[in-house]
């Protein structure tokens, strides 16, 4: 299974576990017995990640929204997206991906998402990776 693949599986795992009827481990394992995406070992690795890190992941999220908006305004989508790319950016020990990451996740939004959330998840993911850049 490639990264891009690895990447929606687990996003479409993260989407399942925010509406909080199972644990991340009991979404794994389901995943892998539907065998139709199947979280792969890479795709378990960001999901046990982000769950590692889950404040600190939505407390990245949230500085990057512009005033009066939350978290909770946020597609459950778009919210999963998010989750998994800043996972990915800043919690997996691979500081030089962030194009790579913000490119997976636009892409992905274009897939899941309304006709136009990518712009919002690009600029997003941007304003947070040139923040890391400058500090």
């Amino acid at each position: 299974m490639n990264r891009r693949t690895a990447r929606e599986n687990a996003v479409l795992a993260l989407f399942e576990y925010s509406f909080g009827a199972n644990e991340m481990a009991e979404i794994i394992a389901a995943s892998r017995e539907a065998e139709e995406y199947a979280v792969d070992p890479y795709g378990e690795a960001l999901l046990i990640n982000f769950s590692a890190h889950q404040p600190e992941v939505d407390e990245k999220i949230a500085s990057a929204l512009k005033r009066g908006w939350t978290l909770a305004r946020l597609p459950r989508v778009n919210t999963a997206i998010l989750r998994l790319a800043v996972t990915e950016m800043f919690f997996s020990g691979k500081d030089d991906m962030d194009s790579i990451v913000i490119n997976e996740a636009v892409e992905l939004t274009k897939k899941y998402s309304g006709e136009d959330d990518y712009q919002f998840v690009n600029g997003l993911l941007g304003t947070l990776s040139r923040a890391r850049e400058q500090a």
